[in-house]
């Protein structure tokens, strides 16, 4: 039977699950002005904290997932992946070939996805923590029945948490060694370059301060211009000068190859833990 299309005008999202993960999405979709909070639910069993959280910015909250999903046509799980095979099972007898299905839980496969629901009209998001802030690199891969006009809206969705990608499911492993494992390398990289500021004389918060806006700033380079990295990195390297000395040592220490090395050593992990 044929799928039928969500409709953009009057679609509801529902959160399985109450995390920082779900607040964070469904604080950025109203923020956006993509969703008003009661087209927004989400179902909190005993933790009133988190109840309050989402009443406060007007989200419906139910005290059953299994309500949560007979109220929306987008149904996110939004749950920590040991749980959340039990969490699709809990209400799939709710689920129907009229709702479209998000997972964001790391390293659970579509095709368990889609068994465990016995629906096949199921996104796999891969988001990162920079989601709390809007600055969010999600990937996505579209399940068996899950159309282009389903992918099309789920982007507009997690596109108020920062920006969405789409790639084949194969890739994932190593979407989360790089974007997924990737803000704690870039955390370890500012507090390298700020201790670096204090030992060179600078107050700490002045460092600090002044690392994050840098990294800020050159990644916000790279995004805009479209220029190569390398390009910009040599655009502020000029003959003899500071910057080419620093580079020289970060050349010595490695520096490339160990964020290589990290990224794919998190890929390596990723995909051993899928597989146990």
């Amino acid at each position: 039977m044929e799928t039928l299309p969500i409709s953009a005008e009057s679609f509801k999202v529902g959160f399985i699950g109450a995390g920082k993960m779900a607040e964070s999405i469904a604080r950025g979709v109203v923020a956006s002005g993509m969703l008003p909070p009661n087209r927004i639910s989400t179902a909190v069993h005993s933790n009133l904290n988190r109840r309050q959280v989402f009443e406060s910015f007007g989200v419906k909250v139910f005290s059953s997932s299994e309500e949560v999903v007979r109220e929306s046509d987008v149904v996110i799980f939004s749950v920590k992946p040991q749980v959340v095979k039990k969490a699709i099972t809990e209400v799939k007898s709710t689920l129907s070939k009229d709702k479209v299905l998000v997972s964001v839980a790391a390293g659970i496969k579509l095709k368990d996805l889609q068994e465990w629901s016995g629906q096949d009209r199921f996104i796999r998001v891969m988001p990162n923590t920079p989601a709390a802030v809007g600055e969010a690199a999600s990937v996505m891969s579209l399940g068996t029945a899950a159309t282009e006009e389903d992918g099309a809206l789920v982007t507009k969705l997690f596109g108020s948490v920062g920006k969405m990608f789409k790639a084949d499911e194969k890739m994932f492993d190593a979407v989360t060694g790089l974007s997924g494992s990737g803000p704690a390398y870039i955390f370890l990289a500012i507090e390298a370059l700020a201790d670096g500021g204090v030992a060179a004389g600078l107050p700490r918060e002045l460092a600090l301060g002044l690392a994050s806006q840098t990294v800020l700033g050159a990644a916000t380079m790279v995004s805009k211009t479209g220029k190569h990295p390398g390009v910009l990195k040599d655009d502020v390297t000029s003959p003899g000068g500071t910057t080419i000395a620093g580079v020289h040592e970060l050349e010595k220490g490695s520096f490339r190859a160990t964020l290589m090395n990290a990224v794919v050593a998190a890929a390596n992990r990723s995909r051993e833990l899928s597989q146990s």
